[in-house]
């Protein structure tokens, strides 16, 4: 009885000791990675496989590392640079990124304080060197999107160089902050509102002289088309006045004494009304079919 406790003692001291030393459990949100005397041989759970989680096997030699699996960031200390037009900024910003081959990770950075240092040293070289090529104003609001392209490509390049290769992809960059010292910020600013004035004024004299240029080329538009319209409207008006005495001179040759006497008609209707009286000579024309009783 004594020997069959002893043995259920040392069975499980050993089961014991084997999941201890033997065994170990993974996150879904980490990775581990697996030392031998201090050598890097694999990753569990890494990232790019499908996720793997779990109770996972060891030798009893060996030792375990845990690497996070989910997007890291670091807030990045303030950089103090000089912009395209030698204007002192502060710079402050911060950068996400992934571990995506834990064991160049452990190799090169060893933990996520080193990549800290590490990257803080690219950025602050990449800040210096692309926001370095454009101007303040582009830095504080113009082009930023494009910036932190830039700098994001940069970064990732660098880290990913055969010199450094540090097994981490870098997702993002943001600058939370880009201002001025606050011994230039006036002066910054008053050249800027300057600048803007300049230019809102060069764009009203062109505008300005735009429009002298259309009211002119209208104006004349309208006398030459007005002109044109005259001469049309003259010449036709011209040729029906020609068209009527035309039609006028034809009816009056037909039968002259009737046109005489049709116009002599046509005067008495608008002359004759109103009881408007004349004061004429006997012979006058102007009664002549009126006196002339026989008629034909």
């Amino acid at each position: 009885m004594k020997k069959l406790t002893h043995l259920l003692i040392i069975s499980t001291l050993a089961i014991v000791a084997f999941f201890a030393t033997c065994t170990f459990s993974v996150k879904q949100w980490e990775q581990a990675l697996v030392l031998e005397f201090g050598q890097a041989k694999r990753v569990e759970n890494p990232w790019g496989n499908e996720p793997d989680a779990g109770l996972k096997l060891k030798k009893p030699w060996e030792s375990r590392v845990i690497l996070d699996r989910r997007n890291l960031e670091i807030d990045l200390k303030p950089v103090e640079l000089l912009a395209a037009d030698q204007e002192p900024m502060l710079v402050d910003a911060f950068v996400r990124y992934r571990i995506v081959d834990g064991i160049k990770f452990y190799e090169s950075l060893r933990d996520e304080e080193g990549a800290q240092h590490k990257l803080q040293s690219i950025m602050d070289s990449t800040l210096r060197d692309v926001l370095g090529r454009v101007k303040t104003a582009d830095i504080i609001s113009g082009k930023r999107a494009a910036l932190m392209t830039e700098i994001q490509t940069v970064t990732n390049a660098t880290a990913n160089a055969p010199e450094n290769d540090f097994g981490v992809t870098i997702i993002d960059v943001r600058i939370k902050r880009a201002d001025l010292p606050k011994e230039n910020a006036q002066r910054v600013f008053a050249r800027m509102i300057t600048e803007r004035n300049q230019r809102a004024a060069q764009i009203r004299a062109e505008g300005e002289k735009r429009s002298r240029e259309i009211r002119a080329t209208a104006d004349k538009t309208a006398v030459v088309t007005k002109a044109k319209a005259n001469e049309t409207a003259e010449r036709i008006k011209g040729q029906a006045d020609g068209e009527r005495n035309k039609i006028y001179a034809d009816a009056y040759n037909l039968d002259p004494e009737f046109a005489k006497f049709f116009l002599s008609m046509q005067a008495y209707e608008k002359g004759l009304v109103n009881k408007t009286t004349y004061v004429l000579s006997p012979d006058s024309d102007f009664l002549g079919y009126l006196d002339n009783q026989k008629g034909r």
